[in-house]
């Protein structure tokens, strides 16, 4: 076996152990699987997809349609060029790192938030560290009141953009005022020329109280459901990943009861979604941290489609939350929560207020 074969070979052994609920099946079901990874003689081809809140990833030029001005270099966080290159580097580093446990190439297809603009991203895929990996760029400027939008970079070599569009997401307060936030960015596509439906979300935030604000979430969730659902529709085994920072968790109303997200793939209903980050927030894991809770905000939920063993083409094999020590503040109040850029409006050079999440899809390749 190649080393990147046994990468997923174990992989794929760490898998089944995740998601196999029958104790007394397991140890038979792994000999299963690694006698066929042997005896078939197959080669695999891995896809890492993930998402990465950039926390306020914006550039130093006075925009007059965004809200900016604290993020300028007389701005009241001192947002100097040095300050954004810094930020810059930290992120690429973070970036480069991720997947590359699985697959050298790192993230194939990377949803962002909180980003001032398109400029931002064409700075950030030229770092040193990402920039061999060719990243292009997926981005529509939002209507959102602080002036952040969400986006994808994508490798060419593994990805091929065939059609994108904001959707807005039309919700309104109480005066019948529309509350201007992020479009969930939908983006077909050809992963290794097999059809893929990506949505990139950043969802209304908590700010006024969860039970207050909890309706603008689902509704963000259900635009989510009503596209997937006419995807299935035509396709009935269409692959959709519905990834962002949803600012609710894998058990919230949104989730479960929109979305219908199961954390049990032996429990998926027909043309559902399974959502592999409720294991982790199970056990305790998070994204981020506020007021020393951890909350998993991040999460990337997948189809059916994506979860059948026996097809030729991508399939999941397992998600990750990546929460390496050097992303942990070490000090100070924020001790133990993700690294970010400031301690209020205190430059302290880390990298964001949440963690990466990753997952990776692999698809079996015959050996001639």
């Amino acid at each position: 076996m190649a080393a990147n074969e046994r990468c997923v070979a174990v992989a794929l052994q760490q898998n089944i152990s995740s998601v196999t609920m029958n104790k007394f099946f397991l140890p038979s079901l792994l000999l299963l699987s690694v006698q066929t990874l042997f005896s078939q003689k197959q080669s695999y081809e891995v896809a890492c997809v993930g998402f990465y809140n950039l926390e306020n990833l914006f550039d130093t030029i006075d925009s007059p349609n965004t809200n900016d001005s604290e993020f300028l270099p007389n701005g009241k966080r001192h947002w100097t060029s040095e300050v954004y290159q810094e930020k810059l580097t930290n992120l690429a580093r973070v970036v480069e790192e991720l997947g590359t446990d699985v697959t050298p190439d790192g993230v194939a297809i990377l949803g962002v938030a909180e980003v001032e603009n398109r400029l931002v991203l064409e700075d950030f895929v030229k770092q040193g560290k990402i920039a061999d990996r060719n990243y292009q760029i997926v981005h529509f400027d939002s209507p959102d009141e602080r002036g952040i939008d969400v986006g994808l970079i994508y490798q060419p070599k593994y990805f091929t953009v065939t059609g994108s569009r904001a959707i807005p997401l039309m919700i309104y307060g109480d005066d019948g005022e529309r509350n201007f936030t992020r479009d969930i960015l939908y983006v077909s596509g050809l992963l290794d020329g097999e059809p893929l439906h990506v949505l990139v979300n950043h969802w209304p935030s908590r700010r006024g109280g969860e039970a207050v604000t909890r309706p603008m979430r689902n509704a963000a969730a259900l635009v989510c459901k009503t596209v997937k659902d006419s995807l299935l529709a035509l396709d009935p085994n269409a692959k959709v990943i519905v990834m962002g920072d949803l600012n609710d968790d894998p058990n919230s109303p949104s989730v479960k009861k929109v979305l219908e997200a199961s954390s049990d793939i032996s429990k998926v209903k027909k043309g559902g979604f399974f959502n592999p980050m409720e294991a982790f927030f199970k056990q305790g894991i998070g994204t981020m941290a506020y007021q020393d809770a951890w909350s998993l905000f991040d999460q990337l939920i997948i189809s059916q489609g994506l979860l059948k063993e026996r097809q030729d083409g991508y399939r999941y094999l397992k998600a990750q939350v990546y929460n390496k020590p050097y992303l942990i503040q070490k000090t100070g109040q924020y001790k133990g929560y993700p690294f970010r850029t400031f301690d209020f409006d205190n430059y302290i050079g880390g990298y964001s207020d949440h963690f990466p999440v990753y997952l990776f899809l692999v698809k079996k390749v015959a050996k001639p």
